[in-house]
């Protein structure tokens, strides 16, 4: 199948857009800092959960609605807002260890510790509930799909299946990048605090960003 594309662009194009920082990475860095490796890789577990099922949908189709229907579109637009919102408002009001508590902060009990079944939730609807990962699905895998191509659905499916493992491979870099630092940096437990502050600012910021976006 891939005897008839040059795959080393669409590799070196897919390593490129998944280094990029966004709410995925955001999400996985948080976990990875607040609750360690197990929480990372959940989380990195749901969100590539979530862009499979883009793919395939796109790969299928089903994408071209939310290109072509103003309502598919802001109904899925509406959800992802509210979720984000949820997901940053809940970080933001979340409490972090007392001071003058030296046993909070050597546990790092940091606030809202979610079970792992939310964590995988929480990075699949990010990625299910925002209608803009879908048309990018939709815009760039074809570009890399020759017109003489006979089974182009396979063809698409591969080319996710490629992204799907260089995302792996780059969100697996920032949790053992962020548990590293994690284990090594002093007052882990304060500065994952204002970690998780942070991210919850971000995903408030994207969930305003998704709210402007149009079809």
């Amino acid at each position: 199948m891939f005897d008839v594309i040059n795959v080393t662009p669409f590799i070196f194009a897919c390593l490129l857009l998944n280094i990029l920082p966004g709410p995925d990475s955001l999400y996985i860095i948080a976990r990875s800092a607040t609750q360690g490796a197990r929480a990372g890789v959940v989380a990195l577990l749901g969100i590539m959960s979530g862009v499979s099922v883009h793919i395939v949908a796109a790969a299928l189709g089903l994408s071209a609605l939310l290109a072509t229907s103003a309502w598919a579109f802001t109904v899925i637009k509406v959800a992802g807002c509210a979720y984000l919102l949820y997901l940053g408002f809940s970080m933001l009001m979340a409490k972090g260890p007392q001071q003058g508590c030296p046993e909070a902060e050597q546990k790092v009990e940091l606030p809202r510790i979610a079970s792992l079944q939310r964590i995988f939730a929480g990075g699949f609807l990010t990625n299910v509930l925002n209608p803009k990962v879908a048309l990018f699905f939709l815009a760039f895998v074809p570009q890399f799909i020759p017109a003489e191509v006979a089974d182009k659905t396979a063809m698409f499916l591969a080319l996710g299946g490629i992204f799907t493992l260089t995302g792996t491979s780059w969100c697996l870099f920032l949790v053992i990048g962020t548990v590293w630092l994690r284990k090594r940096l002093s007052g882990v437990g304060r500065l994952s605090f204002w970690l998780n502050k942070a991210a919850g600012g971000l995903f408030v910021y994207f969930a305003v960003k998704l709210g402007l976006a149009s079809a």
